[in-house]
């Protein structure tokens, strides 16, 4: 991203709007705007957060070129002093997110921004769009790695993809949430991820045999072998002709065969007579990798059946999340400064989900102390304290009659200051450490909140001082509509 300005890449009622509030005078008022997000996709349990890093040097190369200041001049609707300010634009707000790898659920900030009205709410559009993308892969991602129960999948979707950033990035994303390698080379020279992958039918087509091709491969990888045995017929050529490679070429050289890929038919069938034909031969170390169109419920589905498959290689369906491929994030204003004082803002709605959490927020994850498991996440107001040695009551507040008092816990603060007045503050972790957060993280759910189907709801409550701020704003409101009918 740092070799590519992306400043220009917003809606352009940003910059509308950004002109009105210089020539209103409200330039330097100061905003607070949460980003949430409302539903979990595929109606998960829960969400994983990624794409911190790159909103990161997104805000850090935020600039206005001199080609920018002249295409808006064009437009003829840009004042004169508001172009002058863009041509000398500082990024200077603060912004709290959510560290990558964190489980998150419908409607508690996961970013949070203060600073001056034009800032914070110019770069909506970019921060919308990196961390829901990213964040709906590595969700779909968690979901099929937790689907192969331990066995390995790689990231195999670089060619469906929406576009070369959506394959980089979203590979990115796919190890966030649990991938083992990539088949995109590009992102292990960026990123670290391994790349991976051998060979494609064409391989096998281009020799005038199968048994030609696959013996040809093995003397110039013989310490990485693995045939793609699904060409013609995986169980009377594939898998013969691989054996008998594995023999002739690879055995008297010292190596062994390290696999096998079936990219066609019926997955649980032909593994579990491949791995018979390899164990009889002598090859039981020899593993079976599965692809073609696959997804969290396939794979679930092929196993509970028996299918003798060591990894997955996942493409479409997890690189465009091809079941649900919205991240519907949003991003709200909930307060603004006057003198030095925060006023909470509202936005309400006929539709009661899009009614928003107003105020500068704090989000607190309350775990048990006994099992360590995650109880339930709390959103208070920004400056409250959490007191771990007193019992705590939970309330779901939109019914307030359901009450639990929660003992012998610990609270964490979910949100980390990223930038402090322009200036960022955070170190990003390296991809395996978030990685390897997310995987720990994730573990703390209950099995009820991470299962496919009908996932238990993980309550997001409110505190009292939060409910009442928002009840206050909800009366309000109801008592000027009627003042106004």
């Amino acid at each position: 991203m740092d070799r590519l300005n992306l400043t220009m890449l917003t809606d352009f009622y940003e910059l509308t709007m950004a002109n009105g509030y210089f020539n209103s005078g409200l330039k330097d008022k100061i905003a607070y705007f949460d980003m949430f997000f409302r539903r979990v996709p595929d109606n998960g349990g829960y969400a994983i957060m990624a794409g911190v890093e790159q909103l990161i040097e997104y805000l850090e190369n935020l600039k206005f070129t001199d080609e920018d200041i002249e295409y808006l001049r064009g437009k003829k609707i840009f004042s004169e002093g508001f172009l002058e300010y863009l041509k000398n634009f500082k990024f200077s707000c603060d912004v709290w997110a959510m560290p990558e790898g964190t489980p998150i659920f419908p409607n508690e900030p996961v970013v949070t921004v203060r600073g001056p009205v034009i800032q914070a709410q110019f770069i909506e559009t970019m921060l919308l769009l990196t961390i829901n993308h990213q964040s709906l892969i590595a969700t779909k991602a968690n979901r099929i790695v937790r689907a192969a129960q331990g066995r390995a999948v790689m990231e195999f979707g670089s060619r469906r993809a929406q576009g070369y950033d959506g394959a980089i990035y979203g590979a990115r994303a796919a190890y966030i949430g649990g991938c083992a390698g990539t088949a995109c080379t590009i992102v292990e020279r960026e990123f670290g991820i391994p790349a991976m992958g051998t060979m494609a039918h064409s391989w096998v087509q281009m020799f005038p045999s199968e048994l030609e091709a696959f013996r040809t491969y093995a003397n110039m990888y013989p310490d990485n072998c693995v045939l793609l045995v699904d060409t013609y017929d995986v169980l009377k050529s594939g898998v013969p002709n691989a054996i008998k490679v594995f023999n002739e070429v690879l055995i008297p050289k010292g190596y062994r065969p390290r696999g096998i890929r079936i990219d066609s038919g019926d997955i649980t069938y032909l593994s579990k007579q491949a791995r018979k034909m390899l164990d009889e031969a002598g090859f039981p170390d020899c593993q079976i990798v599965a692809s073609n169109s696959l997804d969290e419920f396939i794979i679930r589905d092929i196993l509970v059946q028996g299918a003798r498959v060591d990894s997955f290689g996942v493409g479409e369906r997890l690189i465009t999340s091809r079941s649900e491929p919205v991240f519907g994030g949003v991003y709200k204003l909930v307060a603004i400064e006057d003198n030095g004082r925060i006023i909470p803002k509202i936005k309400i709605s006929e539709n009661v989900e899009k009614i928003t959490n107003p105020a500068f927020k704090q989000v607190w994850r309350f775990f048990d102390r006994e099992s360590g498991k995650a109880i339930a996440d709390l959103l208070t107001l920004h400056d409250e304290v959490i007191n771990e040695n007193e019992p705590y009551e939970l309330f779901d507040p939109d019914h307030t009659w359901k009450r639990k008092t929660v003992r012998n816990y610990t609270a964490k603060k979910l949100l980390v200051r990223i930038f402090d007045k322009g200036v960022c503050v955070y170190k990003s972790p390296t991809l395996k450490e978030i990685q390897e957060y997310c995987k720990a993280q994730t573990e703390l759910l209950w099995d009820e909140v991470t299962r496919f189907e009908n996932p238990h709801r993980y309550y997001v409550d409110l505190s009292k001082p939060l409910w009442d701020i928002k009840d206050k704003l909800l009366k309000e409101y109801s008592e000027l509509k009627n003042i106004e009918k």
